[in-house]
């Protein structure tokens, strides 16, 4: 039996911290896709404290709102010295998305640049549909 090094600690760090508030203004046209790629996250890995850098690609069909980029900007800026998984990052990025702006569907995908030898990618959904 080998020993547990992460805790539920570990897991659960960085899933309900505090970050800033994502704004929206009133969206004008039905129908159509928004693409925002923000190729400069990073994030601390809430084991060993190190980096993780990548890119971080969010696709949104807006309803009645759309995502106010300066706001989206400042919260993905407060990830800089948060310790939080890849894995929980990409879906709390989601989560925080759909509450902000309600839209008809989301993703969210982090590539994150290679640590030891493994790059990692994560995507995470979301649809009115099937809310998940």
């Amino acid at each position: 039996m080998s020993k547990r090094n992460y805790t539920e600690e570990h897991a659960r760090a960085g899933v309900e911290a505090p970050l800033p508030e994502i704004e929206v203004w009133e969206n004008q046209f039905p129908g159509y896709q928004i693409e925002i790629r923000m190729p400069e996250f990073t994030s601390v890995c809430p084991k060993t404290g190190l980096p993780d850098h990548g890119t971080i690609t969010l696709l949104y069909v807006p309803d009645k709102w759309c995502l106010e980029l300066k706001s989206l900007k400042l919260y993905m800026l407060a990830y800089r010295n948060l310790g939080i998984f890849q894995e929980n990052l990409v879906n709390r990025f989601l989560r925080d998305i759909v509450r902000a702006a309600k839209p008809v569907s989301a993703s969210v995908v982090g590539e994150f640049t290679p640590r030891g030898g493994v790059f990692s990618k994560i995507t995470a959904s979301w649809s009115r549909k099937h809310g998940r």
